[in-house]
């Protein structure tokens, strides 16, 4: 069989992306008076029509250049396209059909599919179409345009035209959490820009889930960001973001929904690029790491931040018994410790406590002899569960300065 030459089409497609335009900056060479060129490479850099007069071995230029490729795109970003459909022939193309998809690796969006207004195109006459999308998904794009009309002799004709596109990620969060012993959640967040440019962060924001309150540890006492009033963050820089996470009353008074709570919350990011445009960027559902309390749980109350040395303080604890039995406990008290070295236990060491039934909870008045100026850590607590003949230690309870008395 012979193959037949397709017939040109009535209607033309033109795609083009909507973005802003960038700076045309000029390309830097220069090199010394004393030098084989001389001030050759200097004076042909101030010719140069896109240097900015009198700081012309900066990278800054004063005109914008309009994009001549659909460019990079990030996540986050609102993807926006012109499509123009034009008769180009001297007939008229009628049941004018224009329909726009956007093929990503797990799905096909429908951006418009209908028909257009008017519904037939004379000579020299063209269609608009301005297309707007959100991109939620890395890895490559493709914008698939089909053109879909009826010649003058009553044929049906269509075409299609593909355009592929590379969307990447802007930033890269890494999280970090703390259990504190208080039952609250230290979340440290660090943001890092891994686009080519610039960027601002208009605003990152943990949004908690209802399990928690959160409180942003990045302000000042007057409520301004520790940042400034403009958080510019150049590529591949970092910022670290600070939150205190409390559980909701209803999660204290049970232990095991404590440690069942797992869900903390997605942090909001939104910025801007070096021209202004606009992206924002949501995290999955943070999980932290649920807190082990083992049988008993020791819980800090009440201690001092500053001590006299040599001078007597009290050190208020809550012992919980989070297991399913009744517990007869021994506590013991032990000096010498690595890191209890400058303070010393004053009480009696290895007496009996109060049974404790599941749930509940009873309260230890200790006191300690300060022996060493500085920071000192109270460490050395002992509980021996009488049943199973356990022992369970706990360190590193709290801090205290220790200061010499004036």
């Amino acid at each position: 069989m012979e193959a037949r030459e397709r017939p040109e089409h009535l209607l033309a497609l033109k795609v083009m992306r909507l973005t802003r335009p960038t700076l045309s900056c000029p390309v830097i060479v220069t090199s010394d008076s004393k030098d084989l060129p001389g001030n050759l490479l200097n004076s042909d850099l101030k010719n140069d029509v896109t240097s900015v007069s009198g700081v012309e071995t900066l990278t800054a230029g004063q005109f914008l250049q309009l994009p001549q490729s659909f460019g990079t795109i990030y996540l986050g970003e609102t993807f926006s396209s012109y499509i123009c459909v034009h008769n180009d022939s001297k007939e008229i193309a009628k049941d004018v059909t224009v329909k726009i998809d956007l093929q990503t690796n797990s799905q096909r969006i429908a951006l418009s599919g209908h028909s257009v207004d008017p519904s037939e195109l004379k000579p020299d006459e063209s269609i608009d179409h301005v297309i707007h999308h959100e991109v939620k998904e890395v890895g490559t794009h493709i914008l698939v345009c089909e053109i879909t009309y009826t010649t003058p002799d009553q044929k049906s004709m269509s075409y299609r035209k593909f355009y592929r596109f590379q969307v990447l990620k802007p930033l890269d969060v890494k999280t970090k959490f703390y259990n504190a012993e208080s039952d609250e959640v230290y979340l440290e967040a660090q943001v890092q820009n891994i686009t080519v440019g610039p960027i601002c962060l208009e605003k990152v924001a943990l949004e908690s889930s209802h399990l928690f309150t959160v409180s942003a540890l990045n302000t000042s006492a007057n409520g301004e960001s520790v940042f400034g009033k403009v958080n510019v963050l150049q590529s591949q820089s970092s910022r670290q973001f600070l939150y205190c996470l409390a559980p909701q009353p209803s999660l204290t008074v049970d232990c095991r929904l404590l440690s069942g709570a797992t869900n903390i919350g997605k942090l909001d990011m939104v910025w801007r690029s070096n021209l202004g445009e606009r992206g924002r960027l949501q995290t999955s559902q943070l999980q932290r790491m649920a807190p082990d309390y083992r049988d008993i749980r020791l819980s800090v109350q009440e201690v001092p931040n500053i001590v006299i040395l040599e001078e007597a303080f009290s050190f208020a604890c809550k012992i919980i018994n989070t297991c399913d039995r009744v517990l007869d406990m021994t506590l013991w008290l032990e000096d010498g410790t690595t890191s209890n070295s400058g303070l010393m236990w004053s009480g009696v060491s290895g007496r009996p406590l109060s049974r404790l039934e599941p749930g509940a909870s009873t309260l230890l008045n200790l006191c300690l002899i300060p022996l060493a100026a500085g920071l000192q850590i109270i460490s050395g607590v002992r509980l021996t569960d009488a049943a199973l003949k356990r022992t369970y230690d706990f360190d590193d309870l709290a801090q205290v300065f220790v200061m010499q008395k004036s």
